[in-house]
This record gives C-alpha cells, sequence and structure tokens, in this order.
C-alpha cells in the first residue's frame, strides 16, 4: 500500500512538469503578425497653412471731445448707427482758473484800452471841428479806436470761449457737443454720464468718447508664423472659420503681409490682413475670434496614399511595400508629390489596384475625423 502512494506522488509530479514544459513550449510560439492592407485612391490634396486672428473691421474712428470737461449727457450706446455730425454727448466744461484768470485780465485790458482811445478820438474830433488840426490826423485816432474796439470783442470772444465753450459768432456749432466724425455703427462707449473727459493735445491723446467702424467692410487681421509666411502671397484665397458662428465658412482675399515679424509668445510672427466676403444673414461683431485657412496648393482628383505607409530607406527614399501573395511584400519605390499632410500625391511607383502594407506605426487605415491642415514632412521608419 505504501508503494502504491510513492508511485502515484512520482506520476503526478512528473504529470506536472511535463505539462508546464508543454505550457511553456506553446507560450514560446509567438503567433505570425498578419498585416492589414490598403490601396491608393483618387482624391483632391489642398496643402495649407493656419493663420489665427479676428474679425476687425477695416476702418475703426475713436470721436474724443474738443474740451476738457464732464460727460453731462450722453445721447447714443453700443450697436447704434449714427450719421456724420450727429450728437453723441455734451461736456460740461470746468474751466481752468489759470486761463479763466488770464482770459478776464485780457478783456479788461482791452476795455481800459478802448476806453482811452475813444477819449482820443472825441478830442480830436473836435480840434479837427475847429479847424485846428487837419483831416489826416484824426485818422490815426478813428484807425486806434477801431482796432481797441476790435480787441474788446476778441477778449470777450475768448473770455466766453473759456466759460462755455463756444461763442455767440459761431451759430449752432458748438464744442461742447461732441458729435460723430463718419458715418457708420457705434461699437464701443467706453464712458458713462459724469466721466472727467480730456481733449486730445501734445502730451494725451484725450478720452474717447465712443469708437465708430462701418460694419459692413471688415477684415480678417491676424498673424502666422515666420516658417509659413514665406510660402504664402497677396492674392492667395482664405477659408475663414469664425469660433462664434457654426457651420459657416467665409471666403476672404490675402491683401497684406507685414514686412517685419514681432516677437509673441516666444516665438517671431508676421502680421496678415484679408478682405472678408460677408454672407447674407450672418450679423458680425468686432473682434470675433476667427481662423483662416490659406491655400498654398492644389490638385484635383489625383492618386494619393496616406503618408502613414510611405516609408524610408536610410538614404531618405520613399518606398511603400506591396503585396504580391498573401501576406508576402515586396519594396517598390515611389515619387511623391503634393502633401497635405495626411495624404501625399503618387507620381509612380503605384497602382489604385495594388495592395499597400500598413506597417506597425501607420496607425489605422481611417482617421476619424481627419482633416487636410499644413504640410509637414513626413516620418521616416
Amino acid at each position: 500500500m505504501k508503494k502504491f502512494f510513492t508511485y502515484l506522488f512520482a506520476m503526478i509530479l512528473v504529470l506536472m512538469i511535463g505539462g508546464s514544459f508543454v505550457f511553456l513550449y506553446k507560450k514560446s510560439q509567438a503567433k505570425p503578425t498578419v498585416y492589414k492592407t490598403e490601396s491608393a485612391e483618387v482624391t483632391d490634396i489642398t496643402k495649407k497653412t493656419v493663420a489665427t486672428g479676428s474679425i476687425v473691421p477695416r476702418q475703426s474712428v475713436d470721436v474724443k471731445p474738443k474740451v476738457t470737461g464732464v460727460l453731462s449727457e450722453l445721447y447714443v450706446d453700443a450697436g447704434r448707427i449714427v450719421k456724420k455730425d450727429e450728437p453723441l454727448g455734451k461736456v460740461q466744461i470746468i474751466a481752468d482758473a489759470q486761463a479763466l484768470n488770464g482770459a478776464q485780465a485780457q478783456l479788461t485790458n482791452a476795455q481800459i484800452t478802448l476806453d482811452n482811445a475813444k477819449r482820443e478820438l472825441d478830442r480830436e474830433e473836435g480840434l479837427f471841428k475847429q479847424g485846428v488840426v487837419a483831416e489826416a490826423e484824426v485818422y490815426k485816432f478813428r484807425t486806434d479806436f477801431a482796432l481797441a474796439k476790435q480787441a474788446v470783442e476778441t477778449a470777450s470772444s475768448n473770455l466766453q470761449l473759456v466759460k462755455e465753450g463756444a461763442t455767440r459768432s459761431s451759430g449752432k456749432a458748438s464744442n461742447v457737443i461732441v458729435t460723430a466724425t463718419v458715418d457708420g455703427m457705434v461699437i464701443d462707449v467706453p464712458v458713462k454720464v459724469g466721466y472727467s473727459v480730456i481733449q486730445a493735445n501734445s502730451f494725451n491723446p484725450g478720452t474717447t468718447i465712443a469708437t465708430i467702424a462701418n460694419m459692413n467692410d471688415i477684415i480678417f487681421d491676424g498673424r502666422v508664423d515666420e516658417a509659413e509666411v514665406a510660402k504664402i502671397k497677396e492674392g492667395m484665397k482664405l477659408s475663414i472659420k469664425v469660433g462664434a458662428i457654426e457651420n459657416e465658412r467665409l471666403e476672404g482675399k490675402l491683401t497684406y503681409i507685414a514686412p517685419q515679424g514681432k516677437l509673441i509668445d516666444g516665438a517671431i510672427q508676421f502680421e496678415i490682413k484679408a478682405d472678408v466676403i460677408l454672407k447674407p444673414g450672418v450679423t458680425m461683431r468686432a473682434n470675433y475670434s476667427a481662423n483662416a485657412d490659406i491655400v498654398l496648393d492644389e490638385k484635383k482628383q489625383v492618386l494619393a496614399v496616406r503618408e502613414a505607409v510611405v516609408q524610408y530607406d536610410k538614404d531618405s527614399k520613399p518606398y511603400v511595400e506591396v503585396e504580391t501573395s498573401p501576406q508576402t511584400f515586396v519594396r517598390r519605390d515611389v515619387q511623391l508629390g503634393l502633401s497635405d499632410g495626411i495624404h501625399v500625391e503618387v507620381k509612380g511607383g503605384v497602382t489604385k489596384a495594388d495592395k499597400i502594407k500598413i506597417p506597425d506605426n501607420a496607425g489605422p487605415a481611417k482617421l476619424e475625423g481627419s482633416g487636410s491642415g499644413g504640410s509637414k514632412p513626413p516620418a521616416k521608419n
């Protein structure tokens, strides 16, 4: 009985060791790799570069007051359409003490001069009537009196201008009424009633009462990287996507490329501008953020493959592997053309009927949501 259990234990041990060897052997046998294939297709290839920017009016005008004071009335809000010379607001003048004192002193001096000239003229007129002096002598005093009278009128107008911002002789024109300088839409009113405002002068740009722009004439104002600016030129077409407007793209035409770049966020970027064609029913607002696709080159209905299936040898020559029999591939050199970053034109080497091997690092055959983008060099295997 004892020997039976000994033989049974030995048999179980042998079976366990043998089973382990069988398991390890099967596990060590690698499964053969099965490569998927895809074929070249006829498609459109568009090489683009992307510029970021915003939609802005071609021209906007900041309306500033002609006098310094306090904004006492405001007649417009942002979004209102105004005509040239339409009142926008009214400024209550806070007269400068020094200017007011000088104007009053000037008027006083002019009045004293006028009174003295009147006395001198009356005396000369009396002597002329008595025949004591010639008429030519009287003309001089008449001229002095007329000049003194004019000086009083000028000093009086100057004092009124300092106090009220306008003179009686100016008629309807008034410096205290701020008027629109152009036709257009009021896109911004940065002040409120009660704000202190300053007229433009040599040391201050002045306070903006309102900004007016023609929103029917807008442009795309954007920037491109220095690596892309050499590829674009004036006259190129743009496809503009405005972030605030869904399912709509605007067409544009490149009109300006800055001759000098600026350092922005650590990179040199160049400003560009493009005319924008508005679509009926689409409301545009100033400073909408937008991205513009600039078409650098385009080819219609050409044979193309995904760049991911193109491989490169040590001499950087492009090739693909074509299936000749099930899971048997041979190298086929190809001549490449225009690339959009995802697909590349094939000028020779393969046909539409060839089955091309998809390398392990090529990703899936169809990329969901993939779209054409800017040009980039293909990866080398």
